[in-house]
């Protein structure tokens, strides 16, 4: 007698079955889902806040674009000590008006209505009040709301991230004078650094962050410290900079100017007495 053929006597083609109606069914789903935000591409999606919130990722391409300004509404030293790279400071009067602030922007942009006028707001994080005054601010003066932009995560998620960023003479001045904790890297020659460098500073290469980090040089155990960056060029300062901020040195940067700034500026002594960190001199 003859038995009919049973499908259930083969499980590897019951299996390859279910396979194959699984992805079916999963796939179509699996394209609907847009792919999730990496920590570069979000912010803090508050509502009803003025102007348009943009992320990290943004920001990096409109400064390397140079499509519109980014304007940082912080007090002059706040900005001197460190800033985003490329960002203009817009300082204000005081921590509660924003007059001063819009007077600065009307002067570049004095047509509220021009299509051209957009722009960046930042400042200090997610809990700086500053840009978000002044955006109101300038949607109070006529300014289109739906180009004006805030970079609201501001200066320390973009050092979280591990973005460099830059610090000026008188941000200089004030962490070699007044920060006795504070490292300052000598990123040029081996020889020149030798010849003549600031008090208390070590020199370290291209490539040599993570030698630094480990051999002490830099401040492995106190990642908070500030770590200031200077050269002859500042472009040098900043890769190695940048390199640095890449070994979780939050609080590192470069100087914007050279090393014969450092040594003619009457605000700083570099060959002054200042305490050195693990009893270097």
């Amino acid at each position: 007698m003859h038995r009919p053929h049973s499908y259930f006597a083969h499980p590897g083609l019951i299996l390859a079955v279910t396979v194959v109606i699984t992805f079916s069914i999963l796939l179509p789903v699996q394209a609907q889902c847009p792919t999730p935000p990496t920590i570069f591409q979000t912010s803090l999606l508050e509502k009803n806040q003025p102007g348009t919130e943009i992320t990290t990722e943004q920001v990096q391409q409109i400064l390397s674009s140079g499509s519109m300004p980014v304007f940082d509404v912080r007090f002059p030293l706040e900005y001197a000590i460190s800033h985003i790279p490329g960002a203009i400071n817009i300082p204000p009067e005081n921590n509660t008006s924003a007059d001063s602030e819009v007077r600065q922007i009307a002067a570049l942009f004095p047509n509220a209505s021009d299509s051209n006028a957009r722009f960046v707001l930042t400042c200090n994080g997610p809990f700086c009040g500053k840009s978000k005054r002044v955006a109101a601010a300038l949607i109070g003066a006529g300014y289109n709301k739906d180009n004006i932009f805030r970079y609201q995560l501001g200066l320390p998620v973009w050092r979280a991230l591990g973005n460099t960023v830059q610090t000026d003479i008188d941000g200089f001045a004030y962490i070699f004078n007044r920060d006795e904790t504070a490292v300052f890297v000598d990123a040029r020659s081996p020889q020149d650094f030798r010849a003549d460098t600031v008090a208390c500073a070590v020199n370290v290469q291209p490539g040599e962050a993570t030698a630094a980090n480990d051999d002490g040089r830099l401040p492995l155990l106190d990642k908070g410290a500030r770590v200031v960056v200077f050269a002859d060029d500042p472009q040098l300062a900043k890769q190695v900079a940048a390199e640095i901020a890449k070994k979780a040195y939050w609080s590192s940067s470069y100087f914007g100017g050279s090393f014969s700034e450092l040594q003619h500026d009457p605000q700083i002594h570099i060959h002054g007495s200042r305490r050195c960190r693990n009893g270097m001199q």
